[in-house]
């Protein structure tokens, strides 16, 4: 081999860039080490409040020693920022798609029009995107189109309005606005995405991602550590929709209060003072001028419900329950209970205080609204806002308004002063605090926002207001939550898989191969340093499906090897010297290895393009695998056996127990091609009916739907569980998933409602109906959140709303179906024959449906997880992937032999060509299994279905490739018996 020197100068470069980027991981793992010792030691763990304590202690020793130098080329702050980084399913925390309202976006841009052609056209849009996957505004502009009749988009009271008049004016056409609107939407998105960055980058965590995925309104937030589900998703879905308003004085309501209550005893609204009930509002909203006047009510409706009152002359109407604000907000929305009041208030806004954690009890506000509902100062006015402290020493935020934003200020605060009234300062429509104005009117535009806030909650707040509001609503699509003990699981048992695969492969090598099994093994290593190099320079997150993508490719690594081996040992069977044979075989195998490796890497490739998450980073270290794959096998490799060879000294390429095997092989395997086709078309019909009949386990990837990883301190019976939730939930599924004390309980209930207080609702439902199950003692708390060391409650969630399962499936769908075109037309240019893709392609679909009928059969009976979903998709993919790999290595030895005995009978060819692939194909398929055994007993739950579904794909590959591949290229051939 020329250019030896150089192979080595590169090799050691690129081992010690490796090293050197894998480097600031273990420094700063050591450095946090350290801070957790610290933290244990400054702290008892019978203190209240022991995790939060031990974090924030943690925190400030990291803080303190963030940019102290350390081994005389970086910091911890350094380190920390090039580390290598850890997915959520090894670190714990959240990864969320968050869908922005296009709908918002549109009544937005047309100033909340009142034009029913608008907003019925809206409502037909809403009823469209349940059944298609185009972008909103086109089924806005499709739902507009049917119902307008003569009116156009560049109406005065739709789009051809005072905020878009420097765009759109009233004589342009339909067609010529749409592409406006969709530029003003896209537009809109950019925004909510910096906005969305700019909140992420204050929040404290290290390496956030946050992503816009595609064209369409959604965008991808991953947040690694991340531990406090509710504060994330409150800065993630906070508008920051932040107004100033005028109040009244309560004093001016009183007989209102008594009239509305009265007003409901007439109409016969019943109220039991247990339990108020928002059937109650229903039923009057039904047939309220049907009931009779005289009809007898039970209790007071609304006056039975007042737990207060704030103080006299303040913006308090009344305090009430927290489980009562729907019912008592319905009441005084009724239009019969609005004309109770006076004219002069009849653009009154009622607005509840915000909830405080430690109480049952929410104020009810009069805010001073008008004929258009727009507070006399929006939030568009803050410059600035911080967290402070206020005059009670509790945590607050203080704000600087602009010129303009001062300026009103001051004329509000004068005139509240001059009345003895309150401003209100409402975040998307919660009143956090109404101070009064005492001392004259407040100029500068200084303000301040207090409500009993904690110190993280202020933070939040400040940064919130100060990256600006969201230009629409931000609803949770597709959410993933992994507790960070789960993640130290998942590592342990991804470390644990990985040093037993690993082993393995390195003690079988030695043991086939002898000393050239040895140097295998060093390349193997430098393989895998380099592919973890890699990652760290660029950047990519490592998943557990990475991890798996990283040992796979140790099979890959191994396959080149082989190959090189099997053909150096039929050199030197032909009689030549080491040195030739060496040169012969490495020349000779490489064809074979590239086309393997193309074909693998094709699939790996499309996987990327459509896969997202974990799966992306499962195609991420296989393409990078691959690559350094090559490097190893082809240039390490060679460089090692030619650096012995050329010193005189032998290099064995066998032992005693493997010398001779499989090379003097003369099976007719095309004799048996017709049993074959009987057995995989058993198989194959079987798959067909059990898929016809049985369908497969889909996961809520595909059907929408929430999913919880629940342990409890002790074995549970998950139909027991099941049926204890149906009340609750109505459909749910609860399986065992790995050990006997933990539960994956998926539900669809309300999964087509959006927003944190559903996802609230079904922890609040979860906690309650498995409290016989749940250790004495356990709060809520400690159920849905927990501690770093958590070992029972819930352990991790998934949530996928319908929309995005049905995009989710749509990829899938499209990955496979595009995987395999890809490859059938790379190897009908690389063997100029059709009969070769056609083999290639049956011999794939045939392993596809055998997959998906055994997965089909059996999910029922196996004691893990088999559900289909991304995950199941890359397995597909990487069956494809294997299968085809093995399939071009026999292809490739037939077209070999082709040209080396042009005088042969086709079968001949094909035989024999088989025969000598044969120990390279059992030797990869056995040391592929066994890698994808230690994975999958070793592995962790999580991957165990993606593993099961990667064990059958090999063996059905190893076996397609010889059995049906092959004798489907055979017998398409138009003349078999040439000579």
């Amino acid at each position: 081999m020329q250019n030896n020197g150089l192979i080595k100068v590169f090799g050691i470069l690129f081992g010690i860039v490796s090293i050197y980027q894998l480097s600031f991981t273990f420094i700063s793992s050591e450095q946090e080490d350290k801070a957790a010792s610290y933290a244990i030691n400054r702290i008892s763990e019978d203190q209240a409040d022991y995790v939060t304590l031990r974090e924030q202690i943690e925190t400030n020793y990291l803080d303190s020693i963030g940019n102290l130098p350390l081994y005389g080329f970086t910091s911890y702050n350094d380190a920390k920022g090039k580390e290598l980084n850890k997915g959520l399913d090894l670190k714990g925390g959240i990864n969320v798609i968050l869908q922005i309202s296009v709908k918002d976006i549109l009544k937005g841009l047309t100033d909340y029009t009142k034009n029913p052609t608008f907003n019925k056209a809206l409502d037909d849009a809403d009823i469209l995107q349940k059944s298609t996957d185009v972008p909103y505004v086109e089924s806005f502009f499709t739902a507009f189109d049917a119902i307008k009749g003569e009116v156009t988009l560049a109406n005065p009271d739709i789009f051809a309005n005072r905020t878009l008049s420097d765009v759109i004016n009233f004589e342009m056409t339909d067609e010529q606005v749409q592409p406006i609107i969709r530029r003003k939407i896209d537009e809109s998105i950019v925004s909510a995405f910096e906005v969305l960055r700019k909140r992420i980058d204050k929040f404290g965590v290290t390496q956030p991602n946050i992503q816009r995925l595609g064209t369409s309104g959604r965008i991808l937030v991953e947040l690694p550590g991340a531990r406090d589900v509710e504060r994330v998703k409150k800065l993630l879905q906070s508008t920051a929709q932040l107004e100033f308003w005028e109040t009244y004085k309560n004093e001016q309501f009183t007989n209102f209060l008594y009239a509305a209550n009265n007003l409901l005893i007439e109409k016969g609204v019943q109220n039991d003072k247990k339990e108020t009930e928002s059937s109650a509002i229903d039923d009057l909203l039904a047939d309220v001028e049907a009931k009779d006047s005289a009809s007898l009510a039970v209790g007071n409706p609304l006056l039975d419900l007042v737990k207060g009152y704030g103080y006299q002359g303040g913006p308090i109407l009344a305090q009430f329950a927290k489980k009562d604000m729907q019912t008592v907000m319905g009441y005084l929305d009724l239009p019969e209970v609005r004309r109770l009041l006076p004219q002069q208030y009849r653009y009154i806004k009622f607005a509840w205080g915000i909830e405080q954690e430690n109480s049952e009890i929410v104020d009810l506000y009069i805010l001073k609204s008008n004929r258009e509902g727009l507070p006399p100062l929006s939030g568009g006015v803050i410059v600035d806002a911080f967290n402070t402290y206020d005059q009670l020493g509790q945590p607050a935020v203080s704000m600087q308004m602009d010129t303009k934003g001062a300026r009103i200020w001051e004329n509000m605060t004068g005139k509240a002063s001059r009345e003895g009234s309150n401003i209100a300062v409402v975040l998307d429509n919660i009143v956090y605090s109404a101070p009064g104005v005492s001392k004259g009117a407040i100029s500068g535009g200084r303000s301040e926002i207090s409500g009993n806030f904690t110190i993280n909650e202020a933070i939040d707040l400040a940064n919130v207001l100060r990256a600006g509001k969201l230009p629409a609503s931000a609803d949770i699509i597709q959410s993933e939550i992994v507790g960070p003990s789960l993640g130290k699981e998942a590592i342990q048992s991804g470390i644990y898989s990985f040093g037993i695969a690993l082993l393995i492969v390195l003690l079988w090598m030695i043991f086939y191969y002898g000393s050239s099994g040895i140097y295998a093994d060093v390349a193997l290593v430098l393989n895998i340093l380099l592919i973890f190099g890699i990652l760290a320079g660029l950047g990519a997150v490592l998943t557990l499906p990475g991890i798996a993508g990283i040992v796979l490719t140790i099979g890959i690594s191994v396959d080149a090897n082989v190959l090189i081996f099997e053909r150096i040992r039929e050199e030197l069977k032909k009689g030549k010297g080491q040195l030739k044979a060496v040169a012969d075989g490495f020349d000779n195998a490489l064809s074979s290895i590239l086309d393997a490796n193309i074909t693998t890497g094709l699939t790996a490739l499309i996987l990327f393009v459509f896969g997202t998450g974990p799966i992306k980073g499962f195609a991420t270290t296989l393409l990078i695998g691959i690559a350094t794959s090559l490097f190893t096998a082809i240039f390490i490799t060679r460089l090692l056996i030619d650096g012995r060879s050329v010193k005189g000294k032998a290099v064995s390429f066998a032992t005693s127990a493997t010398k001779g095997l499989f090379q003097s092989m003369s099976i007719s395997f095309l004799e048996k091609r017709k049993t074959a086709y009987i057995v995989s078309s058993i198989l194959i019909v079987s798959s067909l009916i059990s898929l016809s009949i049985n369908g497969l386990n889909q996961g809520v990837d595909f059907v929408g739907g929430r999913s919880y990883t629940v342990r409890f301190d002790k074995i549970v019976n998950p139909t027991e569980i099941e049926n204890v939730l149906t009340d609750a939930f109505g459909s749910i599924e609860a399986k065992t998933f790995g050990e006997d004390n933990q539960l994956k309980i998926t539900t669809k209930f309300k999964v087509d409602e959006e927003g944190s207080e559903v996802d609230v609702e079904i922890y609040e439902k979860l906690y309650a109906g498995l409290q016989a199950y749940l250790p004495a003692g356990i709060t809520y708390d400690q159920f849905v959140n927990g501690a770093e060391d958590k070992t029972v409650g819930i352990m991790s969630s998934i949530k996928v709303g319908p929309t995005i399962a049905d995009d989710i499936k749509k990829n899938s769908y499209l990955a496979v179906i595009g995987s395999l075109i890809v490859v059938f037309l790379y190897i009908l240019l690389r063997f100029r024959k059709w009969q070769f893709s056609l083999g290639a392609v049956a011999a794939v679909f045939h392993d596809v449906l055998i997959v998906l009928g055994i997965f089909s059969l059996t999910y029922s009976i196996m004691p893990f997880s088999m559900e289909i979903n991304q995950a199941f998709i890359a397995a597909i993919l990487t069956v494809i992937g294997y299968s085809l790999n093995d399939t071009v290595v026999v292809f490739d030895r037939i077209r070999e032999f082709t040209n080396d005995h042009p005088k042969w009978k086709l079968n001949t060819t094909v035989n024999s060509a088989l025969n000598s692939t044969l120990s390279r194909t059992l030797n990869t398929s056995l040391t592929t299994l066994l890698v994808l055994l230690a994975i999958f007993i070793f592995g962790g739950e999580s991957i165990r279905g993606f593993m099961f579904a990667l064990i059958v794909g090999v063996i059905v590959g190893t076996y397609s490739s010889v059995f049906i591949a092959t004798p489907v290229m055979y017998d398409t051939q138009n003349d078999k018996t040439e000579e």
